[in-house]
């Protein structure tokens, strides 16, 4: 059976005005050429839709339980282009982003408000979460993309590198390690951070795996681990120990009795890929997403310039 929207808004225009000549002109179609299409509609339905007489038009029994089918296509198709040109022209849509807590707290907030001003309709959703579960969301089909440090490429995913980041020591500004010796601050080496209590994020972090990977073989003197660098802060700040941090994290160390500086190691720097699926283009609503976060990549020199 193959029945046409055409042909379902001649049947719904012979229903209402119950004349060939008045509804052919509604459709804009010449009257043999509307006849045919409603003959073509009974045709296919294996029903005859109208009794004719040289006066009226009525709708058959057949054609009146047949009006509301009509009537109800007609709306649910007119919602769905509805619903596709409004996606198209950014009035409505949904992006999901899964990335990592640093960038959602830090860098992202003020891009979504920037995105949310140009499209209110837009609906987004974020998932603040470690490497490894934001490449899980992707692969999943439940994110757009992932903003996370591992390069997932696989015959599933692609992976476009997104930033990179360097590495801060913090302390309170009493410490030994925030003071200048000899009138300047020479470089601080992996033997320095050994002399002193240190507080790591959990293992499973990216964070501390590459500070691990930087670290080896010097042991440290580990002091505790802990899940959020909101907590790192609050126990540097009471002199449980130092830290190290990345630059686009620095934002959580603003405070007037901690002080950081950069570590010149040019091993230790994380790097941070962008993942998508490969098999999967993006909506328009998540294609606009992405170019403004392509556009406004974190820039870790700003993020050092602002804590100072």
């Amino acid at each position: 059976m193959n029945i046409s929207t055409r042909q379902i808004d001649a049947f719904i225009a012979l229903a209402a005005q119950r004349n060939f000549t008045r509804a052919a002109a509604q459709c804009h179609l010449s009257q043999p050429a509307f006849s045919a299409m409603i003959r073509g509609l009974e045709d296919a339905l294996a029903v005859r839709l109208f009794d004719r007489s040289t006066r009226h038009v009525e709708l058959t029994t057949e054609g009146a339980n047949f009006m509301e089918s009509a009537l109800r296509i007609r709306a649910e198709f007119d919602a769905a282009v509805g619903s596709m040109r409004d996606a198209a022209t950014l009035q409505r849509g949904r992006v999901a982003i899964a990335l990592l807590p640093s960038l959602a707290a830090g860098w992202l907030p003020h891009l979504l408000a920037e995105f949310r001003q140009h499209h209110p309709g837009v609906e987004l959703s974020i998932a603040d979460l470690l490497s490894e579960p934001c490449i899980e969301l992707v692969a999943n089909g439940k994110a757009d993309f992932a903003l996370a440090a591992i390069r997932a490429d696989t015959p599933d995913l692609q992976a476009e590198p997104f930033c990179s980041d360097d590495y801060h020591l913090v302390c309170r500004h009493d410490h030994p390690m925030a003071a200048a010796k000899g009138g300047r601050q020479r470089p601080i080496r992996v033997e320095d951070l050994a002399q002193w209590p240190f507080i790591h994020m959990a293992r499973h972090s990216s964070v501390r795996q590459f500070l691990e990977a930087s670290l080896q073989p010097q042991p440290m003197q580990s002091v505790m681990e802990v899940e959020q660098l909101a907590t790192v802060m609050g126990m540097v700040r009471a002199g449980l120990g130092i830290s190290v941090i990345p630059a686009l994290t620095l934002f959580h160390f603003q405070q007037p009795d901690l002080v950081t500086r950069p570590l010149h190691w040019p091993e230790l720097h994380r790097q941070i890929y962008l993942v998508r699926r490969r098999d999967r283009s993006l909506s328009p609503a998540a294609q606009a997403m992405y170019t403004l976060l392509m556009a406004r990549k974190p820039d870790i020199s700003i993020a050092r310039t602002r804590h100072r």
